[in-house]
C-alpha cells in the first residue's frame, strides 16, 4: 500500500506525469482500464491501487478530476446524479423509493420468519444461533452490499462496457465473495462459540459442530444465491438506465436477509435432525466447504478484477464480523430474556432499513470520488472535516438524497410495522410508547450511520482504500450493532416503566 504506483485515468486526462515506481498492482490494473494515462501519486502517499481500477476511462465531469479535487467550498458541488446527468428530486425519491419498499419488504419477511422460527427445538436448545443471526445477516453488509456498490460504481464510471469487462468483473468478484462467504461462515461460528462458552461457562461438542456446520453452510448457499441476483440487478438497471446506485444495494439487502435466514433455519432443523443419528453429515459438509476454498482462490487470482482484493480486501470484512458479533451477544441475551418478548421480529426491520440506507448514500459518495477525484486526494474543504450538522444541510447532490433518506426513516417504518401487523407476526402492541421509542430508535440509528458515512467514505479515499470495498461493511455491522443495542434498550425502557411488551394485544385498534 505505502508504494508510489501509476494511475490509470483513461484518454480524457491531458497532463500525463510520471511514476517513480510502477508496482505490480499497477499492471493488474492496466489490464481492466484499457487505454490509460499514468499519474503522478506522490501527493497522496501512493495509497491508490484499491481505487485506480474503478476510474472512469473518460472524466465525464465538465472540469477535470484534478480540478474538480482542488474544488473550494462545498465538495458536494460536483454535480447531480453520479455518472450520468443531473437527477432531478422527484426522479430520486422515485428511484430510492420503489427500491426501499421492496427491501423493507423483504427485511418485514424475514422479522416474521425469525419470529417464527425462534420457537423449534433446535433455536431452544442451541441458543447460541442466536448470536449467529446478525453475523451472518450482516454477509450481505460484508459481501452483497459490498458487491453491488463495487459493480454499480464500476457501471456508472464506464468499466462494464466490453464482455470482456464485464466476465472479468463478475466473475472475479463473484468466485472472490465464495472464498470470503466460507472463511467468513467459519470464523463467525467459532465466535458465536467463544461468546458462548464465555458466557454460559461451557460449550458441548456437538454443539460446536452444529453451529460450524449450520454457518458455513448458510454463508455458503446464501452468497452464491444472492450474488447472482446482484449481478442481474446490476445488469438488469444499466440495460434500463436507472442508477444503480440507488436501487442495486437496497435491493440486495433487503431480500438478502430473508433468503439468508431461510438458509439459516432450514440448514439448523435439518442438521439438528441428523446430529445423533447421522453426525458424520456434519463433519462431511464442513469438509466439503473447506476444500472448495483453493477453487475460489485460483479463479479469482487469475481475474485483474478480483486479484488485488484477494490479498488486501479481508480487513473491513473481518472487523465488520466481530462487530455485528457483539450485536448476536446483545440479541442471544434479549431474546431469552421473558421480559422482552417479542423484540425479535423488529430486529432485522430495523437493521436492515438502516443498513439500506446508509449503503446508497455509501455508494452515492463513493461514485462520485471515483469520476470527480485523483485517488488520495480531496477537495479542499473536505479535507480532514467531520460535519455533522452538514450532512443534511448542504446543497449538494449527496446532501440531498441524504435528506431524502433520513426523511423515508419514519414513514417507512410505520408502513414496515403495519406489514408485520397484516402478517400476523408480532407480539407487541404499537402503543404511542412503543411508537416513540422504535421510532426514536430507527431515527438515532439513521442518522448516525449517515453522519458516519458523510466522513468515513472521503476518508478511506483519502487513505487510498476503495470505499466501495471497506464502508459499506463498517456501517452495516455499525448499523447491526446500534439497532440491536438501540431496540434492547427501547424495550427495557418500556419494561421498567410498566408498559406491556410481552403477551398478544390488538394491532391498530383491530384483536
Amino acid at each position: 500500500m505505502g508504494d508510489v504506483i501509476s494511475r490509470s485515468l483513461g484518454k480524457g486526462d491531458s497532463h500525463p506525469h510520471t511514476s517513480t515506481k510502477p508496482s505490480e498492482d499497477h499492471q493488474e490494473l492496466q489490464a481492466l482500464g484499457g487505454n490509460s494515462t499514468p499519474h503522478d501519486t506522490s501527493e497522496s502517499g501512493g495509497h491508490t491501487d484499491e481505487t485506480a481500477a474503478l476510474l472512469p476511462r473518460v472524466n465525464r465531469g465538465t472540469r477535470s478530476a484534478e480540478d474538480a479535487c482542488i474544488t473550494q467550498g462545498d465538495p458536494e458541488s460536483w454535480g447531480g446524479s453520479p455518472g450520468g446527468p443531473s437527477e432531478t428530486l422527484p426522479a430520486l425519491v422515485l428511484q430510492i423509493l420503489g427500491p426501499f419498499l421492496l427491501a423493507g419488504l423483504g427485511t418485514v419477511s424475514a422479522g416474521v420468519l425469525l419470529d417464527m422460527v425462534q420457537h423449534w427445538d433446535v433455536f431452544q436448545e442451541v441458543t447460541e444461533i442466536f448470536i449467529l443471526v446478525p453475523s451472518i445477516l450482516g454477509l450481505k453488509g460484508n459481501l452483497e452490499m459490498t458487491l453491488a456498490s463495487r459493480l454499480s460504481t464500476a457501471v456508472n464510471t464506464g468499466k462494464m462496457e466490453t464482455e470482456r469487462e464485464k466476465r472479468s468483473l463478475i466473475i472475479g468478484n463473484l468466485s472472490l465473495k465464495q472464498l470470503q462467504a466460507t472463511v467468513l461462515g467459519l470464523l463467525t461460528a467459532l465466535t458465536a462459540i467463544a461468546l458462548g462458552w464465555m458466557t454460559e461457562g461451557q460449550m458441548p461438542f456437538n454443539h460446536a459442530i452444529l453451529l460450524c456446520s449450520i454457518s458455513l453452510a448458510t454463508a455458503f448457499m446464501a452468497s452464491l444465491l444472492q450474488g447472482v441476483t446482484t449481478v442481474a440487478l446490476i445488469l438488469g438497471s444499466k440495460k434500463l438506465g436507472v442508477n444503480p446506485d440507488n436501487m442495486a444495494t437496497p435491493m440486495a439487502a433487503g431480500f438478502g436477509d430473508l433468503i439468508t435466514l431461510a438458509f439459516l433455519a432450514s440448514f439448523s432443523r435439518w442438521f439438528y435432525g441428523c446430529l445423533e443419528p447421522y453426525s458424520y453429515v456434519l463433519y462431511l459438509v464442513d469438509v466439503l466447504l473447506l476444500c472448495l476454498t483453493p477453487l475460489w482462490v485460483v479463479i479469482s487470482s487469475r481475474q485483474p478484477a478480483s486479484r488485488i482484493l484477494l490479498r488486501k480486501g479481508w480487513e473491513p470484512i473481518l472487523i465488520a464480523m466481530l462487530i455485528s458479533s457483539l450485536g448476536g451477544l446483545i440479541l442471544d441475551k434479549t431474546v431469552t430474556n421473558a421480559n422482552l418478548a417479542g423484540i425479535i421480529i423488529f430486529i432485522p426491520v430495523i437493521n436492515g432499513i438502516g443498513g439500506n440506507l446508509v449503503s446508497i448514500q455509501c455508494s452515492r459518495i463513493a461514485t462520485s470520488l471515483h469520476l470527480y477525484c485523483s485517488p488520495g486526494q480531496l477537495p479542499e474543504g473536505r479535507r480532514g472535516h467531520f460535519r455533522p450538522c452538514h450532512v443534511f444541510s448542504g446543497s449538494g447532490a449527496n446532501h440531498r438524497s441524504a435528506r431524502v433518506l433520513i426523511l423515508l426513516v419514519v414513514p417507512g417504518q410505520l408502513i414496515f410495522l403495519y406489514l408485520i401487523h397484516l402478517m400476523a407476526g408480532g407480539h407487541t402492541v404499537p402503543t404511542p410508547f412503543f411508537l416513540f421509542a422504535f421510532l426514536s430508535a430507527a431515527l438515532v440509528q439513521a442518522c448516525v450511520l449517515l453522519c458516519v458515512a458523510d466522513w468515513m467514505v472521503p476518508w478511506l479515499w483519502q487513505k487510498g482504500k476503495d470505499p466501495d470495498s471497506y464502508s459499506i461493511p463498517y456501517l452495516t455491522a455499525l448499523g447491526d450493532l446500534l439497532g440491536t443495542g438501540l431496540l434492547s434498550l427501547a424495550f427495557l425502557l418500556l419494561w421498567w416503566s410498566g408498559k406491556p411488551t410481552s403477551t398478544s394485544f390488538e394491532w391498530f385498534g383491530r384483536t
